[in-house]
């Protein structure tokens, strides 16, 4: 189980944001505005051995902040954030190990696997990692949601969905999206589901509020889960996982 960074970028700044506040028109909730930049906190992954990590463009406004840090960390990042089969290229070419892609996979609720496919022509299955961030349903499973966690698509996240995508795609980053942001513990239910059933390597995210849910990660996912932590981490912000400790973790 490794821990896998990540750079949130809002208005080109690196910010911590509540999962599911970011709407048109309207402000997010934000628990973090860093005044350092993004390429400040690549190099620090980088020095660390962090490689893997995430680059999450929050809208538009971002690509030239994103530029800088996949500079500063030379494949050692993904990118997404509105990635589609026309500028992964681009992305990849700028630094990006791989492009991370949700919305232009899944769209009208359903996925779209022509588009799957034209993506994964474009990146190569080696560099292509599926946001498959979900919430819970009213049958009691989880399903994936787009356009900024608004909207829910027909796609579970099942055993068999997961061997369907495998084959196209390197990696998986799930997003908990009721508890992103919001340091009020992890998606257990979530963690063992993926824990059983993830094909790939996955990389968990939402909820975590101190070093005791990352062992629960650990224990719940089967130790097949890598994590990121956002809001709890002093690096932004948070009290509750110091970075040091993620680093002498990382080194045992």
């Amino acid at each position: 189980m490794r821990f896998r960074p990540c750079i949130d970028l809002h208005e080109g700044r690196v910010k911590q944001i509540v999962g599911g506040s970011l709407r048109d028109g309207a402000a997010p909730q934000t628990n973090f505005e860093s005044a350092l930049s993004p390429a400040y906190y690549a190099g620090l992954y980088q020095r660390d051995g962090f490689d893997g990590g995430h680059v999450i463009m929050l809208g538009p406004g971002n690509e030239t902040a994103a530029a800088e840090a996949l500079t500063a960390f030379p494949r050692g990042l993904h990118v997404g954030g509105g990635i589609t089969d026309s500028n992964a290229g681009m992305w990849l070419d700028r630094g990006a190990g791989s492009v991370i892609a949700t919305s232009f996979v899944f769209r009208g609720g359903h996925l779209q696997q022509d588009n799957l496919e034209l993506l994964a022509q474009a990146t190569g299955p080696d560099r292509l990692v599926l946001d498959l961030s979900c919430a819970p349903d009213d049958r009691g499973g989880y399903v994936v949601a787009t356009d900024r966690w608004q909207h829910l698509t027909d796609f579970e996240i099942s055993a068999a969905n997961l061997e369907r995508l495998a084959g196209f795609c390197a990696e998986f980053l799930v997003h908990a999206t009721q508890v992103e942001g919001r340091q009020q513990g992890i998606d257990e239910r979530l963690v063992t589901l993926l824990g059983d059933i993830v094909p790939l390597p996955t990389t968990y995210a939402g909820g975590v509020r101190s070093m005791a849910d990352v062992d629960l990660i650990e224990q719940a996912g089967g130790g097949r889960l890598d994590y990121t932590v956002g809001s709890a981490l002093d690096l932004f912000g948070g009290t509750g996982v110091r970075y040091e400790d993620l680093v002498e973790r990382h080194r045992t």
